[in-house]
């Protein structure tokens, strides 16, 4: 059997003296494994790094077996993805989430969502609203996605600002305001139809928004916990679109 396929290197690990095995992601053939023989050498080191775009080509004698793959370097970034501590720990948290989905089960929108999110991990801003929205596209895709278009008590669609811990569904301002404290913060560049950007707390509240669901669904069934990258790249994204906010070149008082 023998496929071919763009892909995305998410990890890789030693196998034998020379050899490793390769962990990527697929637009059709999802995550995926496979042996690289010689995939330690000097040659195809740089290219097996998380984050790099390639080829590839996998041959195996039966479908379930591991099989073997041979990779050609297409676009590697992985060198650009080592400069920031966001796209160091950003790199490492999405191929953590990805590996709560079964193996080899297709998902081209999160293999699309990956490929662009590696190309933004040097903007802060830009990143943690891709990274959230991944988040929210992977419990989704696990049959736990939220429903935040409109109000669960009143089936309005303007001024949503809470989210149901319960029932995952947006709640409106005027509903949700007796049970706030009850509820979680619905960032306004969450909402259907905004065209609002994050701002350093909105952003916080989306990460808390994701890990919750996160939590509740994924991780405490599986008797698994958050990986440190992600709480590395939240620390890191926050952190630097403070900075970014505090020396904005548009803002006269910055000057």
């Amino acid at each position: 059997m023998q496929w071919t396929e763009d892909a995305i290197i998410l990890g890789v690990r030693r196998h034998g003296e020379s050899s490793v095995i390769a962990e990527v992601m697929t637009p059709r053939r999802g995550r995926h494994l496979g042996l690289v023989r010689g995939g330690r050498s000097r040659a195809l080191q740089p290219v097996l790094q998380p984050g790099n775009a390639v080829e590839v080509t996998w041959r195996a004698r039966i479908e379930d077996h591991l099989g073997e793959f041979r990779i050609e370097p297409v676009r590697l970034r992985a060198a650009r993805l080592m400069e920031t501590a966001t796209a160091v720990n950003g790199v490492q948290a999405m191929a953590a989430l990805l590996r709560l989905l079964p193996e080899r089960d297709p998902h081209p929108h999160l293999y699309e969502a990956l490929d662009v999110i590696l190309d933004h991990l040097d903007d802060a801003a830009a990143a943690g609203e891709l990274f959230v929205r991944f988040e929210l596209a992977l419990l989704n895709d696990l049959g736990f996605g939220l429903d935040l278009t409109e109000c669960a008590a009143t089936g309005i669609r303007t001024d949503l600002a809470f989210v149901s811990p319960k029932s995952g569904r947006a709640v409106s301002r005027a509903a949700g305001r007796p049970y706030a404290d009850r509820m979680l913060a619905l960032p306004g560049f969450l909402t259907p139809g905004t065209s609002t950007a994050a701002d350093e707390a909105s952003l916080a509240a989306a990460f808390r928004l994701t890990a919750f669901f996160l939590a509740r669904h994924v991780y405490e069934p599986r008797g698994l916990a958050a990986s440190d990258a992600r709480e590395g790249f939240v620390r890191a994204a926050l952190k630097a679109l403070r900075r970014e906010t505090e020396t904005d070149p548009t803002d006269p008082d910055a000057a």
